[in-house]
Order: structure tokens, then C-alpha cells, then sequence
């Protein structure tokens, strides 16, 4: 007994301890454990300092304590006290009072509650997932993916540690996709899978849309086919969406035959086809620069019967086809374009349409869409197996009445003609066909020529006054873009620029300096400088300054010493500064003509100005550089090649002096800064 009175007055040094009743007997139940317990894990200390349990013990209790050390005799009553002890302290204890604390709040349990804590505890109120979410889709839309980054893997991950949902993933993947980070896109996504996040549509549209946009088309091919096996082996049905963001892949990534591929699985799964879908094959037919306008102009007769109207992308895709690709074999050509018996469709054994936006499931024009017999037209071989007779020999769309009078005139006279006869509005009389409008009339038509250029293929199309009054028809407003197509498909003539011109103000489009841009460069490609220069008094008047593309334009004619001096001047002059793509093209135009001195100046003047050359005027040098392959100069002597040891020894003491400008990585200035544990910042590595 005396042992724990020294023990509780060592545990708990208060003369109090001896008065209060439970501690009174917890010393009077001689056991060691529970004393030790009681004493010297502050219970003690709470208890006795706590007026109000002492307060709320009720007298029984305090008479049976007393009675309790009085009376040591009774056996029965110290099997009662066995049985209660305990329950009465446990009205006042509670399981909070063993939570973990910090040893500054333990040292400000001993202070008076007068002065008060000394460090006041703040809680700061934590962002949200979805709070994160609209941050990183504001950053995108300003084109900040590199900030966004940041501060998802950054400020929500390492700082706050909050777990992400589906929709943090999507929205930074979405982002990665449109500018082509097909590396952090699918880092990203696996990322999303190992925390458990179930992908959803959106996420898997975006992957897609990343692959395409991805600068290195193999490797995102690559990485599309390997999403769409995962896609295949979990059974995922994809939405028209994600598939038309597949069929881009194809469609940039691959050729016009395998975009048919998923075209055929869309039709099969029955998806509604709409106009983007046809907008993405017209871009899989422009990759095919030989026969890629033929292909446009099936697969816009294909969307025309199936009911669908063309949009303002649509007409564009169509004009970069006419301006890029060439028709192929003017024999199949003829047999395909200018057929009035096409074969009738068969109808597709598809599924029913699926509920888009809460439609009704009923039958479309998809079924009306024969896929197979739309590959075979695109891709057949030999024109005889439609059954229409060839011809061959004619160098341009002509009339059977007056074959024999146009094939006495010659090839450039005739396709001055009938552009002409397209172009002007005196052309009435000549109801050339519109092979927009289907097949032509076999009775006019005879077949169709090699149509190289791309005013012959524009001509084919209607020419441009067709394209706008088609426009008009189908309620298409053209843009700055269309008529930009148009500004590089027309001939480079005074008149029919002027007329140009005129149609965009009608159309009430307001030109941008791109636009002249365009008009200029047609005309510098001429060798004309003067012409070029007669469009600048034009910017002027429609209040246009010119950039540095309308310089670059200009350097395209410069093929003398002079004038490609004199631009420079003239650029110092309008306090344009002279880029590399300046020096490049007149670098060109030097190459062309053998020019060695005009070579030379340049590049004195870019050790002048202190312009780095970049990888493409290293190789442009070097070709300049080099030796005819099949000249010995130990045999013979040239006075030509005497300037090539000139300009090849400067251009070696150039090299030592200038510093090479190095092409940026596409994905630089997406990388993410994140923080290390050491919180250290460091440039974090995605590729």
C-alpha cells in the first residue's frame, strides 16, 4: 500500500490524488498494473482536475468508497468491489483521449487556459478533382497543355495528393491528342488504369485523335492498332465518334484501302453516317497524290446520293484535292466519272441505328450504302468490267460535235478555252458537264484527257464560278480558306484575280494577308518579279501590311544577284529582320541558276546579321558544294568548277564561324517541370 501511495506521488505529484475517491481506490486495490496504468497515463491528471466529474459522482458512490476502506473484513463486499471497478470512471474517460497528437499539444495541455495556444491551428480549405478538371480544361483552351500538366501531375498529385477521377485523365489526354503528344497521351492512360479509373469514350476518341495528330505517322498507326486489339480482346463497342477519330487515323496514317476497312466496320455496326465521316475519307483520298482526285470526286457522289450535304470542310477537302492530286488513268477516268449506267445499289445487311442523343431507333440512309461495290469502284482494275468502251487519244474534255474542229487546235490553246469559257460569263454557250453533278451525258462526253493541272481539274468541277453557285445551292457560306484553295488553283492573270476579288466582296469575305500572300507566290513561282511586286500597292489599299511569308514569297523570283540584295535592303528598310526561310529561298533560287557569287553574298550577310543556318541550308550548301559525280579534275580543267573551289573554300571557313541553329522537338514545350522528394525541380523526361 505504501509503495503505490510513493508511486502515485512520483507518477503524479499532487496531495490531491490521496483525497479523490477513485484514486483512493485504485491505490486500495494493490494491483501494480492498473495503478501504473491509471497514474501515469494521464487519466489521474484529467480526472482530478476536472470539476465537473467530481461533480457528477453521486453520493452512493462516494459512501461506498468510504464504507469500502473502513470495512476490510467483509469478503462479499470485496468481491463487489472486484466486479465494479472501473465502471465509474468509465462515464468520463473516452476512447479521444488516446488519439495521436503532436508533443506541442501535449505541452499546451499544461498551460493555463488564460494566455491561450500559442499556435493557432488554420485549416486551409484542399481543391477538389473537379475544380482541377475545370483548370486544365481553361489551360488547354488557351493553348497551355505544358501549364496544365502542371498542375495536374505537380500541384494536384504531389501537393495535395488528392485522387484524380476519369475525368481529370480525359480532359489532359483530349489536350495531348490536339497538339499530337501520342507518348504522354497513352503515359497518361496507363497511369488511368493502374489507379483503377475506368476509361470511357471520350478517353478513347482522344487516344486516337493523338495518334493521328502524332508528327511520326508510322509510330502512331502503330500505337492505334495496338489500342484497337485491347479495344477487340475487352469487347468495348466504340461509338460513331471514336470511330470516325479511328478512321482519321487511317485516313492520315495509312491509305484510302484500309480506311475503307474501318469505313465498311462503321456501316456494319450501324452507325448513322454523317457528313464528317465522308470529310474523313476525303481526307485518306487527297494522301494519294496520283489518283487522289478521281477518288474525291466517287466519294462525293457517294455521299450526294446517299442525301447528305456537303459543309464548308467538305467543299475545302474537295479544292485541296483539285489542287494536289492528279486524276490517274485518264482511260479508267473516263469509264468511272463519265458512266450514265452506274450499277444499282444493293442493299447492306447492317445492323439497326443506334440511339443517338435519345433518337428514335428507324432505318437510315446507311442501308442504302453498298461499301463493297464502292470499293470495287474505287479500286478496279480494268475498265471493261463495267462495260463502257474506251477512249483514248483525247488531251481534254471535248464535244462530239465539234471533235474533229478541237483536235486541230493545240493542247495549251484548247485549255486556255475552256477555261476561259468556265471562268467568264460569256461561257453559256458551251454547257460543259459538272462531274460534281454525276455522271455525264455519254451523247456530249466523249472522255477525258491526262487534266495535269489544276486549273484543267478545277475546270472538270465547274470552275470557280461553279463552286460558288454550287455553294450557294447546298447554303454553304464561303470562307477566306475557300477562296485562298481557289486563289492557288486559278491561273495567275490579272482578270481572273480581279474577279476573284470581287466574288469576295459579293460574299461580303474580308482578304487577310495570307490570302495575297497566296496571289503573290503564284506569281513569283513565274520568275516575274515585277508582276509580284504590283499586288503590293493592293495590300496598301485594303489597308494590309506585308509579313515576312509576303518577303519569302518574294525571294521565290530572285534569281539575280541584285534583286535578292536589294530584298534585303528593302526588308531592313520595313524593319523586318531576315529569318533563315528567307535565306533559304534565295539560297535556292542561287543553286538554280549556278550563281557562286550570288551564293557568296548571302552568305556574307548572314555572318553580318548573325542568322543561324538551320538543317535545311546545311544540306542546300552542301549540294552546292559538290564536285559533277562523273568529273575528274585530274583529267581535265574547268573554269566552272574553279568557282566551286572558291565557294568551297569560304564555305568551309563559314561553317567554323557560324553557330547551327537546332530543330526544336515537337513535344519541347509540352514537357512538364514536376518536383522530386527532395523537392528539387527537375525537367521530366517523356519520350
Amino acid at each position: 500500500m505504501r509503495l503505490l501511495q510513493h508511486l502515485a506521488r512520483y507518477l503524479y505529484p499532487r496531495s490531491v490524488c490521496q483525497t479523490q475517491p477513485v484514486c483512493r481506490k485504485i491505490l486500495a486495490s494493490k494491483d501494480l498494473d492498473n495503478s501504473i496504468y491509471w497514474f501515469g497515463s494521464m487519466q489521474c491528471q484529467r480526472y482530478c482536475n476536472s470539476s465537473v466529474s467530481q461533480r457528477h459522482i453521486s453520493n452512493s458512490q462516494r459512501t461506498y468508497v468510504i464504507s469500502r476502506e473502513n470495512d476490510n473484513t467483509n469478503p462479499g463486499v470485496d468481491n463487489m468491489e472486484e466486479e465494479a471497478f472501473g465502471t465509474v470512471t468509465g462515464k468520463y474517460s473516452s476512447r479521444a483521449f488516446f488519439k495521436k497528437t503532436s508533443p506541442e499539444l501535449q505541452t499546451l495541455a499544461h498551460e493555463d487556459d488564460e494566455e491561450g495556444p500559442k499556435y493557432p491551428i488554420r485549416r486551409r480549405q484542399r481543391n477538389t478533382p473537379y475544380w482541377y478538371f475545370l483548370k486544365c480544361k481553361a489551360k488547354i483552351k488557351q493553348d497551355k497543355l505544358a501549364e496544365a500538366l502542371q498542375l495536374f501531375e505537380v500541384n494536384m498529385l504531389q501537393e495535395e495528393r488528392l485522387q484524380p477521377d476519369e475525368s481529370n485523365y480525359t480532359v489532359l489526354i483530349g489536350g495531348c491528342g490536339r497538339a499530337g503528344y501520342v507518348k504522354k497521351a497513352f503515359s497518361l492512360y496507363s497511369d488511368m488504369k493502374k489507379r483503377g479509373l475506368v476509361p470511357t469514350d471520350p478517353t478513347y476518341t482522344a487516344l486516337f485523335n493523338a495518334c493521328a495528330e502524332s508528327p511520326w505517322k508510322e509510330s502512331g498507326l502503330q500505337q492505334a492498332l495496338k489500342l484497337r486489339q485491347e479495344l477487340k480482346s475487352k469487347s468495348i463497342q466504340l461509338n460513331l465518334v471514336t470511330y470516325q477519330s479511328l478512321l482519321k487515323v487511317f485516313a492520315l496514317c495509312s491509305d484510302l484501302q484500309n480506311s475503307m476497312e474501318i469505313f465498311k466496320e462503321i456501316v456494319q455496326e450501324g452507325h448513322i453516317i454523317t457528313k464528317d465521316t465522308f470529310n474523313i475519307l476525303l481526307m485518306s483520298c487527297i494522301k494519294n497524290k496520283e489518283i487522289g482526285f478521281r477518288y474525291s470526286l466517287q466519294v462525293w457522289r457517294q455521299m450526294i446520293r446517299l442525301g447528305i450535304k456537303p459543309d464548308n470542310s467538305t467543299y475545302n477537302l474537295l479544292l485541296r484535292a483539285t489542287r494536289d492530286c492528279g486524276i490517274g488513268d485518264p482511260a479508267e477516268a473516263s469509264a468511272l466519272l463519265l458512266s450514265s449506267k452506274e450499277p444499282a445499289p444493293r442493299m447492306l445487311k447492317a445492323k439497326t441505328g443506334k440511339h443517338i442523343k435519345g433518337m428514335k431507333k428507324k432505318m437510315n440512309a446507311t442501308s442504302e450504302l453498298d461499301v463493297e461495290m464502292l470499293e470495287k469502284q474505287l479500286f478496279i482494275g480494268e475498265s471493261t468490267q463495267l462495260g463502257i468502251s474506251n477512249s483514248k487519244g483525247m488531251d481534254n474534255l471535248c464535244l462530239q460535235e465539234n471533235a474533229k474542229e478541237i483536235n486541230t487546235i493545240p493542247q495549251p490553246a484548247r485549255n486556255q478555252e475552256i477555261c476561259d469559257a468556265l471562268i467568264l460569263p460569256s461561257s453559256t454557250s458551251l454547257h460543259l458537264p459538272n462531274l460534281l453533278d454525276g455522271p455525264a451525258n455519254t451523247d456530249i462526253v466523249v472522255s477525258l484527257g491526262s487534266v495535269s493541272t489544276p486549273t484543267n481539274r478545277l475546270a472538270l468541277i465547274g470552275g470557280m464560278e461553279g463552286i460558288i453557285q454550287k455553294m450557294h445551292n447546298d447554303k454553304v457560306s464561303p470562307t477566306i480558306k475557300t477562296f485562298t484553295l481557289l486563289a492557288e488553283i486559278i491561273e495567275p492573270d490579272d482578270k481572273i484575280e480581279s474577279n476573284l476579288l470581287n466574288t469576295m466582296d459579293s460574299a461580303k469575305v474580308k482578304a487577310d494577308v495570307t490570302f495575297f500572300n497566296t496571289l503573290l507566290r503564284k506569281r513569283s513561282k513565274l520568275i516575274n518579279l515585277h508582276s509580284a511586286k504590283e499586288l503590293l500597292p493592293i495590300f496598301a489599299q485594303r489597308g494590309i501590311a506585308p509579313n515576312i511569308q509576303t518577303f519569302c514569297g518574294l525571294a521565290i523570283s530572285c534569281h539575280k544577284k541584285d534583286d535578292g540584295l536589294q530584298l534585303l535592303e528593302d526588308m531592313t528598310i520595313s524593319g523586318v529582320i531576315p529569318n533563315t526561310y528567307i535565306y533559304s529561298t534565295l539560297i535556292s533560287a542561287a543553286v538554280k541558276r549556278l550563281d557562286y557569287a550570288y551564293l557568296l553574298d548571302i552568305l556574307r550577310d548572314m555572318k553580318k546579321r548573325n542568322v543561324p543556318p538551320n538543317e535545311v541550308i546545311i544540306h542546300q550548301l552542301e549540294f552546292a558544294s559538290q564536285y559533277p559525280p562523273t568529273y575528274d579534275k585530274y583529267k581535265s580543267k574547268n573554269v566552272f568548277l574553279e568557282k566551286i573551289d572558291g565557294f568551297r573554300g569560304y564555305y568551309n571557313r563559314w561553317l567554323n564561324w557560324m553557330t547551327a541553329q537546332q530543330t526544336p522537338h515537337p513535344w519541347e514545350k509540352y514537357k512538364s517541370k514536376t518536383k522530386s522528394k527532395d523537392n528539387a525541380s527537375k525537367i521530366r523526361e517523356d519520350e
